[in-house]
């Protein structure tokens, strides 16, 4: 069995975040060779199946690194988490940097979730992490903490270097980053190379080929265990170096003119 392990933002949604019909056909197209379609993003599975015509699929979702594992019947079959007085070491870390703070959880996003502010102005989004209380969830009943998200302004990236440098062997996460002004920390057993992995042993079965498609830093892990690795042209030059094959841009289709021209399917 072949697998398709695709990212979202940046590489199966375009520019305007939408699933354009041709790369929506082709998962389609995939699904009905009997192939293995799997969605690998950094989204929570609520911001995922939001698009209608990936809830109707019927594919296994890796949400959130590979942090939350769903079934093509949407049951949970892995899910990692960060304890929380190891979130309370790093969140005491994360604060001296200035960087506006998510954290994500089986109870939503505090204060959002990154989707939230995309398409908003530095400044917009200032006011929402602006004096936000963050003791006050942690005092919610069974919560469990999934990932923390770090962002920095644009024009701040060295801030990002600068947070990864302090963290660096220091606590047992996983640190990537999907785009440049950010940094995702989760579970040390969390990963998208990870979940590949895992998934297989918790369905009993065997990708005897794995293409793995991605446009960022937190794709790199499932480049490494894919057999075919395929970067967007829209990913930074240091992703691209892990990468077997680079497509078009996202908003060219690259996902679908990859399964079509650049791999043989």
């Amino acid at each position: 069995m072949k697998c398709f392990s695709i990212d979202l933002d940046g590489t199966l949604l375009n520019s305007k975040r939408e699933i354009s019909a041709e790369n929506l056909h082709v998962l389609k197209e995939l699904k009905s060779q009997g192939h293995s379609v799997i969605i690998n993003t950094g989204r929570a599975y609520d911001d995922v199946i939001q698009f209608e015509d990936l809830n109707s699929l019927q594919i296994p979702i890796f949400t959130i690194n590979g942090t939350v594992i769903y079934s093509e019947n949407k049951d949970v079959l892995f899910e990692a988490s960060i304890p929380l007085s190891l979130y309370k070491e790093l969140f005491s870390i994360l604060k001296q940097f200035g960087l506006w703070i998510m954290v994500y959880t089986n109870q939503g996003g505090f204060p959002c979730r990154n989707p939230y502010l995309q398409g908003k102005s530095d400044e917009e989004i200032e006011l929402i992490f602006a004096d936000y209380d963050y003791e006050q969830m942690l005092s919610r009943e069974n919560l469990v903490i999934y990932k923390v998200m770090a962002v920095s302004r644009q024009n701040q990236l060295e801030k990002i270097a600068a947070v990864k440098e302090a963290l660096q062997g220091k606590l047992p996460l996983t640190i990537a980053s999907s785009h440049p002004n950010n940094v995702e920390l989760t579970s040390e057993e969390a990963n998208k190379g990870a979940a590949l992995l895992r998934y297989q042993k918790l369905v009993n079965v065997h990708f005897k080929e794995i293409f793995a498609f991605g446009d960022g830093g937190n794709d790199v892990e499932q480049f490494k265990v894919a057999t075919t690795s395929v970067a967007m042209e829209n990913a930074p030059v240091e992703i691209k170096q892990f990468a077997d094959i680079i497509t078009k841009t996202n908003d060219e289709n690259g996902f679908a003119y990859a399964v079509k021209n650049l791999i043989n399917v």
